[in-house]
């Protein structure tokens, strides 16, 4: 139970700061991917600590946040199109754009309510094995506080074009992959009830967590 609680404080922490984008875009296009990731952490963190709503697990609110930050700092069209899989490419462009609506609502859903559990918690980077030429890179971090540090690490790529930046792509939550995870589960439902199967299943997710509170 225990160590449940702790993947989905990480997650929730990992999935808000990925699409909390709190700062500037022209800033984000100029940092290096570390900086990024610890400064949207540090933001998230402490936006976190000083909103008692969110805090309390606004569900609502959160979303709010997510819907109008996400673009600049995560490609969620490619972490929508890894987690379903190669079905993804026989998707029209409708049944897309619900995946990738249904998949940040259940996202968001699933981790909020272990936000209120934020306290004294803070962000350190590990060091960084890239080069300044690589596009797509790990930047790996620690959540230190209460108890044993936890491991959560970013997948990120380097977008084309001015204005553009680093976006997170993938998250990964004590040794854990997010969207390897939820692909393995994604693809029992399409290959039971196929690409509208799986959309009417995420939907009744997240009804069901929104009933839930």
């Amino acid at each position: 139970m225990k160590r449940r609680f702790v993947v989905q404080l990480c997650a929730s922490l990992a999935v808000v700061a990925a699409f909390g984008g709190l700062a500037p875009l022209a800033q984000a296009a100029d940092e290096a991917p570390d900086a990024m990731v610890k400064r949207l952490s540090d933001e998230v963190l402490g936006a976190i600590k000083a909103d008692a709503s969110i805090k309390a697990g606004d569900t609502n609110k959160i979303i709010a946040l997510v819907d109008s930050k996400i673009m600049p700092n995560v490609n969620f069209q490619r972490m929508t199109a890894a987690a379903v899989g190669p079905a993804w490419r026989q998707a029209s462009p409708e049944q897309q754009k619900r995946l990738q609506d249904e998949f940040k609502i259940l996202l968001v859903r699933t981790y909020s309510g272990a936000l209120a559990q934020v306290d004294e918690q803070v962000i350190s980077l590990k060091p960084m094995r890239s080069s300044p030429q690589d596009t797509d890179v790990l930047v790996r971090t620690e959540i230190r506080g209460r108890g044993d540090p936890i491991q959560l690490d970013y997948r990120l790529e380097k977008t084309p074009g001015q204005g553009t930046g680093w976006k997170i792509y993938n998250l990964n939550v004590l040794g854990v992959w997010l969207v390897e995870t939820y692909r393995s589960q994604f693809a029992a439902e399409i290959n039971a009830k196929g690409l509208d199967g799986l959309i009417a299943s995420l939907t009744e997710r997240n009804k069901s967590n929104s009933k839930k509170g």
